[in-house]
């Protein structure tokens, strides 16, 4: 099983940019991306990986990514803070790359020209 996949990573802080990187998918360098102990959120062909104690740390708040879960098609309420992380996932549940569509859509939410 292949543990690099391309991931799509939205930090909580606006000046910071939200960017397209290849990442290690174990448990404990997700953990190192968040900041802390994983949750991850399903929607179709993607999920989103947050740090399930962000409300108790506390961490930023943060908006970009909340607009693109919604956006993307998940029914979420609660508010998002810290790293997001947003990968794809295959039939079998396993890790793939971020899907494109999710790219495209963050590519016109936020005005981020990814490199070709």
């Amino acid at each position: 099983m292949r543990s690099q996949r391309t991931a799509l990573i939205i930090p909580a802080r606006l000046s910071q940019a939200v960017r397209i990187e290849i990442i290690d998918t174990t448990p404990a360098a997700r953990q190192s991306l968040i900041d802390g102990n994983v949750e991850a959120f399903t929607c179709r062909d993607w999920h989103v990986y947050l740090n399930d104690e962000a409300d108790f740390i506390p961490l930023p708040q943060n908006v970009r990514a909340e607009v693109l879960i919604r956006e993307a098609g998940l029914h979420f309420e609660e508010k998002v803070s810290g790293t997001a992380v947003f990968l794809g996932h295959g039939d079998t549940g396993d890790e793939t790359d971020a899907p494109a569509h999710l790219l495209r859509l963050a590519e016109h939410l936020f005005g981020t020209a990814w490199a070709a």
